[in-house]
């Protein structure tokens, strides 16, 4: 009995820790300790996938967990983020910069409050929407990119480039998601040389890597719904001739 309670306190324990380093960014943020901040966001990145990965591997999915992770994740992926936001270029624009900050919680909150809504209507592998936890990543490694080239005079773009994910965060563009996928064993060895390489290249460039990462999985979304508008226009098209 106390081996099932266990089970169950565990993947919780895993939203609450995701949580505590959430409020942890906050306070880094706010002290100007934005390296350190990055880094915690980043941290509960890591246990907000490890605590729904452990709940469906021992079978100990609930309702209050998947409510407890929407509610963990507008603190760490929201709150967390623009905090960093502001603290780091968004008090130096005043209004404009709060607006901002308030717009991507704002956002994020409609985001998941959709997904949870949602969850049993859509496609497994897709999200509709940018995820936030993919929105919290790209907003962090622009930060951290800026930082590390000290690139002072352009930092605006930072804001104007999380007014476009917090848009795309509520739009109905499909992403890709990864949670779940199957692999053939002649895959395999494929996938090992590709990540074998993937992460070598992050271990020597981590920033620029994850930007060009992060930052193509937008894009890819972006052409992708394009791609699709246009082919469904060109057969209407073809349809009425």
């Amino acid at each position: 009995m106390r081996n099932i309670q266990a089970t169950y306190l565990l993947p919780n324990l895993l939203t609450a820790s995701s949580v505590f380093v959430g409020v942890l960014s906050i306070i880094a943020s706010s002290k100007g300790e934005f390296e350190k901040s990055s880094i915690l966001i980043f941290l509960a990145m890591i246990l907000d996938g490890l605590d729904g990965r452990v709940a469906r591997m021992t079978n100990t999915t609930s309702k209050f967990g998947v409510e407890f992770d929407s509610l963990a994740d507008i603190v760490s992926f929201g709150v967390a983020p623009a905090m960093l936001l502001y603290f780091y270029v968004g008090h130096e624009f005043g209004k404009f910069g709060a607006m901002v900050s308030a717009m991507y919680v704002v956002f994020g909150a409609i985001r998941l409050a959709r997904f949870n809504v949602s969850t049993n209507l859509t496609e497994p592998n897709i999200f509709i929407g940018l995820p936030i936890p993919g929105t919290a990543l790209a907003l962090v490694i622009w930060v951290m990119f800026f930082k590390e080239y000290n690139l002072n005079e352009y930092v605006i773009s930072i804001l104007i480039f999380a007014i476009i994910i917090s848009i795309l965060m509520v739009s109905n563009i499909r992403y890709p998601s990864f949670k779940k996928f199957s692999l053939s064993r002649t895959n395999i060895l494929k996938l090992l040389i590709s990540s074998v390489i993937l992460f070598s290249t992050l271990y020597i460039f981590p920033i620029e890597g994850f930007l060009f990462l992060i930052t193509s999985y937008i894009i890819f979304g972006i052409i992708r719904a394009i791609y699709n508008l246009a082919s469904r226009k060109v057969w209407k098209r073809e349809i009425n001739n």
